[in-house]
């Protein structure tokens, strides 16, 4: 059913936890499933130096969300910003359909600390945010 990538990255998660005085945290969560998912970055000079995250979910929400880390990490927030919830599926070699939902959760909580990192700096909040809590947003991402 998971890849065995899937299965690493559920059973060895990277950069579990918390950046204190983190320059970017966002919060996403989905109602239907139960899944949340928090970022926290440090962006220094337009790259993100470190990042983290705590996963309340499935072993599908939990190894999205430390593949995407791993994806931003050390790269721009132009680059970040382009993450995609298909590019998490294919680093994870799939998920079954049933839990595609995980990976767009990974990518929106990506936007949504960068967006909070914009907000604190003064610059206009990304548009269009999907915050993941209902099926309307995910029914337009590539599933």
């Amino acid at each position: 059913m998971y890849s065995e990538k899937v299965m690493d990255h559920f059973a060895n998660p990277r950069n579990v936890g918390e950046i204190e005085n983190a320059n970017a945290v966002g919060e996403v969560g989905n109602a239907k499933c139960g899944d949340i998912m928090k970022m926290y970055m440090d962006i220094e000079d337009n790259v993100i130096k470190d990042v983290k995250f705590k996963t309340f979910g499935c072993g599908a929400a939990i190894a999205t969300s430390s593949m995407a880390t791993e994806m931003v990490k050390g790269k721009t927030v132009e680059e970040a910003l382009a993450l995609t919830n298909k590019a998490v599926m294919e680093a994870l070699d799939g998920l079954p359909k049933e839990k595609i939902h995980c990976s767009v959760l990974a990518e929106e909580a990506i936007h949504s600390a960068i967006n909070d990192y914009r907000q604190r700096n003064g610059q206009e909040p990304l548009g269009n945010q999907c915050d993941g809590c209902c099926d309307k947003c995910s029914a337009n991402h590539d599933e």
